[in-house]
């Protein structure tokens, strides 16, 4: 009888150890997502960028035109050294600076630098351009409030100026 108990144990203790072995496995997987159930949910965090009736220059922005509107949303990749052409833009618009700087000029005087991570509301209708004066490459997300076939921006040249 003892042969038969020892040939039994040498066959079950293998099956024994591997079913201990699982159940504490189960049982630290257990504690491990119950833990993770434990812990604080994160929160969404929202910062509020920009709330203005002003472009940056403190001009009142225009009443919203009638019809349909466009929303467009355009990232520009400025390279440093970089000039933007003269231009003005006949629609509402805003960004986000997101790397860099960059130097807005108006035509009539005020110059503005934004920098990385700030809100910039761009002046409607009066004469500007951008500069990148810094080291490296600017990016800038601009979201512009506009109709279909409106331009986002249109070039302002000198024989624009001699014919107002």
């Amino acid at each position: 009888m003892k042969t038969n108990i020892r040939i039994l144990l040498h066959k079950v203790m293998p099956l024994a150890v591997f079913v201990a072995i699982a159940v504490a496995g189960m049982v630290t997987f257990a504690a491990c997502q119950k833990s993770n159930t434990d812990a604080a949910p994160q929160q969404v965090e929202t910062t509020e960028l920009v709330r203005t009736s002003q472009s940056w220059d403190g001009a009142e922005l225009p009443d919203y035109p009638l019809g349909r509107p466009e929303i467009v949303g355009v990232k520009y990749v400025i390279p440093a050294g970089q000039k933007l052409g003269i231009h003005f833009h006949p629609s509402l618009n805003f960004g986000v600076l997101v790397q860099g700087e960059l130097t807005i000029v108006a035509e009539d005087g005020p110059t503005k630098t934004v920098h990385e991570g700030e809100a910039i509301v761009e002046m409607v209708g009066t004469v500007h351009h951008g500069e990148n004066r810094g080291t490296k490459p600017v990016v800038l997300y601009m979201f512009y409030t506009s109709q279909k076939d409106v331009p986002l921006s249109i070039p302002y040249t000198e024989e624009k100026a001699e014919q107002e």
